[in-house]
This record gives C-alpha cells, sequence and structure tokens, in this order.
C-alpha cells in the first residue's frame, strides 16, 4: 500500500497573507518578501524563523500566493516542505501558526519543533 506524500510546497492561508501585508507595511517593507526558515533551537530542537527582508537571496525556493512573496532557503525547505502557514488571533490567539506535516514533536508555544 502506497502511502501519502507530502505536498512540496508550502503555503500561506488567506488570513495570514492579510496580517503579513499589515506588518510588512507597518515595517516600511511593503514591497519586501518574508522569509520563512528554521534554525537550531528551541525546546523541541528546531525554530521557526519569520522575517520581513528586502529581497529573496540567491538559491532561495520562492513561492507567490495570496499577494505575499515567500522566501526559503534550500535547506529549510526540506522541513518545511507541505507546511501551511496561517494566523489565529483572538482572545487565545497564538499569531503566526505552522501547521508541518512533518514535526514528529512540537512544544506548547509552537515555534518549536522536532522531526
Amino acid at each position: 500500500m502506497a502511502t501519502a506524500q507530502q505536498p512540496l510546497s508550502i503555503s500561506i492561508s488567506e488570513n495570514a497573507a492579510k496580517h503579513v501585508g499589515t506588518f510588512m507595511s507597518s515595517e516600511g517593507k511593503a514591497d519586501g518578501v518574508l522569509r520563512v526558515a528554521i534554525k537550531g533551537g528551541g525546546c523541541s530542537g528546531l525554530t521557526y524563523v519569520l522575517d520581513f527582508v528586502d529581497s529573496a537571496r540567491e538559491g532561495d525556493k520562492i513561492i507567490e500566493q495570496n499577494g505575499v512573496t515567500l522566501a526559503i532557503d534550500k535547506k529549510s525547505y526540506i522541513f518545511l516542505a507541505g507546511t501551511e502557514l496561517d494566523y489565529s488571533g483572538g482572545l487565545n490567539g497564538k499569531g503566526f501558526i505552522f501547521n508541518n506535516p512533518n514535526a514528529k514533536k512540537a512544544c506548547g508555544c509552537g515555534t518549536s519543533f522536532s522531526v
């Protein structure tokens, strides 16, 4: 029996895209790029990183969706393939949420995971 493969892309929800646009405008980077990456650290081993930058770097994977341009370095892309970036607001909202099918374990803060 074949197992389902994860999509080889990263997506951003309309709600997250709306908030990215608002935050980028407030930082004076309305025409910029959202860099999505991972780095070692956090309580589960890897941590998500979001950064507003002026442009992508050479070799980045570029994804454009819902009016937002995402730039992901190759190393991070391996761990993020299939991930949806969402946004949760309200009283119990966490802000940006990574729905990562590759994460085998995550911590309570939602920004640290392991594979």
